[in-house]
């Protein structure tokens, strides 16, 4: 298929390059072009200059930008380029609210937009093991899902536009706190003066265990944050909870809590670290 892909981050760019690895022909646009001229060194595709070179003829295009406002204005400055039918297929985290605009908004051009936000972080991306979460009409989920499987394990059509983005939100909520009990975890643990290492053996084999236990335990006790979901990007994924749940009047107390511990992280200088640096202000 005629794939564009707009976004080449750290979750993009590997995202691009399992599309040419599957033989699409792939069109990429970066903001920053030095990006883009990097991934065509790698894969087989074809840099744009600007997002309408990128999506003309395209039959899908794919975005991975920042935040609601970055998806506005490239769906807005795409949307004449756009050939009827194309689908947009969004895996950035925004708000519900911007799904359902975008997706009525590419409606009158004859077009369908799939807000299909991910969850599997990076190492996900670079080994196409990403879980994707679809808000939109099923007919563009069906043709969509071939072309995004590429670097999913598992995708899921939550429903009507917007129900991807309240499943991601779901899914922050979640890490947010486990997270937080293993920071507690880690830091009583320590103070205790038990070894961090041998009590990870006592309770990952148990009710406790997690994906972020296994893959986080060791890191958190060590101090090392370097690495992973940036606390700049969950806090905007929280925002988005919060703000929906206002909307809503869902009770979400320990996530706004949460919430406010990573702002303690932030002005720590945590800003780029990795979600699990929620320890860092327990072990200080």
């Amino acid at each position: 298929m005629r794939v564009a892909f707009i976004g080449l981050g750290v979750m993009g760019f590997p995202m691009a390059g399992h599309l040419a690895a599957a033989g699409h022909s792939v069109s990429v646009f970066n903001r920053s072009p030095d990006k883009a001229i990097l991934w065509a060194e790698g894969y087989a595709g074809v840099t744009a200059a600007t997002i309408e070179d990128a999506v003309v003829g395209a039959e899908l295009v794919a975005l991975c930008v920042g935040n609601d406002g970055d998806v506005r204005a490239v769906v807005n400055t795409a949307l004449s380029s756009l050939a009827r039918r194309t689908i947009i297929v969004d895996h950035t985290t925004t708000s519900a609210r911007l799904a359902r605009e975008m997706a009525a908004l590419v409606k009158k051009r004859g077009c369908e937009f799939l807000d299909a936000p991910v969850s599997g972080g990076e190492a996900g991306a670079k080994n196409g093991q990403l879980s994707i979460m679809i808000g939109g009409e099923s007919e563009a989920v069906a043709r969509a899902r071939p072309v995004i499987g590429v670097y999913a394990k598992a995708i899921r059509h939550m429903g009507e536009a917007g129900s991807g983005q309240l499943t991601k939100m779901v899914n922050q909520i979640c890490i947010a706190g486990v997270v937080q009990g293993l920071a507690e975890g880690v830091a009583f643990a320590r103070t205790a003066g038990l070894d961090p290492n041998l009590v990870y053996l006592a309770v990952s084999q148990g009710a406790a265990q997690s994906w972020q236990m296994d893959n986080r335990w060791k890191t958190m006790a060590q101090g090392e944050f370097e690495f992973g979901f940036a606390v700049d990007w969950m806090r905007k994924d929280l925002g988005l909870v919060l703000d929906e749940a206002r909307a809503n009047g869902a009770r979400v107390e320990v996530t706004a809590l949460v919430d406010q511990f990573y702002a303690e992280v932030q002005a720590m200088g945590g800003r780029r670290w990795d979600t699990s640096s929620l320890a860092a202000r327990l072990l200080k």
